[in-house]
């Protein structure tokens, strides 16, 4: 067996890599760990938000490391969970979020802008416009 990593993993890691860095560039950040747990708490809030077939259908367009993230402990037993108000939501991000050596940065409602605009960027249009809808009212205007 070859030592050299295979192009579709190559690929993945440098997609979930540019994910990672846009995130960190939007929250002037240089921590690509930080950055990894904010994209990871914002995935887990949103996918236990949906549907569980809008989370799959979401799931599709992800890169497959960022899918593995989404999809790692995932339980679609009883999704989606009711969170109807931005403050719930970013609560529940600031809970996936907040580790000791992270408390100083805790912004979630910024966090959760900031990994919600990078998952716009690269997920379709069309699927977007279905996952907004998907939500309460309330919860729409963090993809402003």
């Amino acid at each position: 067996m070859s030592t050299t990593t295979l192009p579709v993993f190559q690929n993945t890691i440098r997609k979930t890599e540019d994910w990672l860095n846009e995130i960190m560039e939007l929250l002037n950040w240089d921590d690509q760990k930080r950055a990894y747990k904010a994209l990871r708490a914002v995935l887990h809030t949103l996918r236990d938000r949906l549907t569980v077939e809008e989370a799959t259908d979401l799931a599709a367009q992800l890169p497959m490391l960022v899918r593995g993230i989404y999809f790692e402990g995932w339980n679609p037993t009883g999704k989606p969970n009711e969170m109807h108000t931005v403050e719930e939501f970013v609560g529940t991000v600031n809970d996936g979020f907040a580790i000791a050596d992270y408390a100083e940065y805790l912004e979630p409602e910024d966090i959760t802008r900031a990994v919600l605009k990078v998952i716009s960027g690269h997920v379709s249009e069309g699927e977007i416009k279905d996952v907004v809808n998907s939500l309460p009212e309330k919860l729409r205007e963090l993809w402003d």
